[in-house]
């Protein structure tokens, strides 16, 4: 069964995460790499709406369950493996040549509310989720990368709360300080993307150009060196 699924609407790609949580690992990264390969080679699609089955989650981010072994058994080599997967597909959206649009279906925590950030749309359902950054509590620092990308998507002010308080915001919250551009309720949610995707038709060459420019900042952040490890259940740069 596949975990990621993707459908065409005109010039709309609708791509689906369909692995209960959503939790990040090695095959959930890799399927989703492959589908934005496919869409990217074999469609053309110029805007990317992503979204989750699940009923109240879009993404609870990295899957500890399947992780924390590698790091207990001091596999290395797979932990650098999935960080590079998992800053392979923040990237790979940051730079997608085609419009991006989160459709925020649902709780997004940790790893699921950073990858939300790499987006150039973000759409909320305002009935049921928070948009949440726990990793204070957590004990696990950011990597630059994701700070960059947190810091194009949410204002100082209220990033500072989220990052040193591990502050929940709503989707209405998320409105109103400019994080997502529309918060609105489940039933109506995919509505309100749909009506700004079909209104979004831009060249992907186009596209693709302007977003060199504009994430220049995230994209340095991102680019480092000597790719972070997982030791002892926290990233190291």
């Amino acid at each position: 069964m596949s975990m990621i699924e993707y459908s065409l609407d005109g010039h709309i790609a609708v791509v689906t995460m369909k692995n209960g949580e959503n939790r990040f690992n090695l095959p959930f990264l890799t399927e989703f790499l492959n589908v934005l390969d496919i869409l990217e080679k074999d469609t053309e699609a110029t805007v990317l709406v992503v979204k989750s089955a699940h009923e109240k989650i879009f993404s609870n981010g990295i899957d500890l369950d399947w992780l924390m072994p590698f790091i207990q058994n001091n596999d290395i080599a797979t932990s650098k493996k999935f960080i590079n997967q998992l800053m392979a597909l923040y990237k790979r959206i940051l730079m997608y040549p085609m419009i991006t649009v989160a459709a925020i279906t649902g709780h997004a925590f940790a790893g699921g509310a950073i990858m939300v950030c790499y987006f150039d749309y973000r759409f909320m359902r305002s009935d049921r989720g928070f948009l949440c950054f726990p990793e204070v509590d957590l004990g696990i620092p950011f990597i630059p990368g994701m700070i960059a990308a947190m810091k194009r998507a949410v204002p100082l002010y209220k990033l500072e709360e989220m990052v040193y308080e591990g502050k929940r915001l709503t989707g209405q919250e998320c409105e109103k300080h400019h994080i997502v551009t529309k918060a609105c309720t489940m039933d109506t949610l995919m509505d309100e993307v749909f009506t700004f995707s079909r209104a979004t038709n831009k060249r992907r060459a186009v596209i693709r150009e302007l977003k060199k420019e504009m994430n220049k900042h995230v994209l340095h952040a991102l680019e480092v060196e000597d790719p972070p490890v997982i030791e002892s259940g926290r990233f190291y740069v």
